[in-house]
């Protein structure tokens, strides 16, 4: 998918907050069941929260609604971490969208909302250094371009699903995904898909089934072997 959808729209999930849903490719940007209860599980959770380290190298492979940033930027805030964080999106959202989903306000971080405006529409390729211990940049291109071997701790790869872009889930990008890691670092992921498991499996990866967010019975996450 090169181009956004023209038809998103915002949509209302059951834990409150807002997502987006367009009918073009029958698809959302995340779980019907909780937007924000699936981001916190499957990224914060069992992705973030598992690096133990002062300064953590992120990579998001499908930006979106930011939403993961979001959380993320939240855990720096408390003082938890500090990050460096790298997102993959080649068609970002535009700052009407952006300000309909009001994420901060939603997570009651009011004050997060804008530096978090200004960082999602900011340049691309450019750090945006962020208060509260995190710098952050997008580039503008497809993952198959991306050059960043060994350099990333933990990977949120959070594209749309393989019935909607099959072309993100193959060995050829999990290769990508592998050589990015730092041994030992972890790729987390919403779907549990044996294609998708497999497909990391042949790229290298030890993979590993965890229990799912709310309304899912499972996730994967996989690991890079020391």
């Amino acid at each position: 998918m090169r181009t956004l959808p023209s038809d998103l729209r915002p949509l209302r999930t059951d834990d409150g907050s807002l997502t987006l849903r367009s009918e073009q490719l029958d698809t959302h940007y995340h779980s019907l069941h909780g937007a924000v209860q699936e981001s916190a599980h499957v990224f914060i959770k069992y992705g973030l929260a598992q690096v133990e380290k002062p300064l953590i190298d992120v990579l998001e492979v499908g930006l979106g609604t930011g939403l993961n940033l979001a959380l993320t930027w939240i855990r720096c805030l408390e003082g938890k971490c500090a990050v460096n964080y790298t997102a993959v999106e080649p068609n970002p959202l535009g700052r009407a969208l952006l300000e309909t989903l009001g994420h901060c306000e939603e997570l009651a971080w009011p004050g997060l909302h804008s530096p978090f405006i200004q960082a999602m529409t900011g340049p691309a390729d450019v750090w945006y250094e962020g208060v509260g211990n995190l710098r952050f940049r997008w580039m503008h291109h497809g993952v198959e371009e991306l050059s960043m071997e060994g350099q990333v701790d933990v990977i949120y790869f959070d594209a749309f699903g393989p019935r909607t872009q099959p072309e993100l889930w193959t060995v050829d990008v999990f290769r990508l995904m592998y050589a990015a890691l730092r041994p030992g670092g972890l790729l987390v992921t919403y779907s549990a898909k044996g294609e998708v498991r497999r497909a990391m499996k042949q790229a290298g990866f030890v993979v590993e089934r965890l229990a799912g967010p709310p309304g899912k019975r499972q996730m994967m996450r996989a690991t890079r072997p020391r």
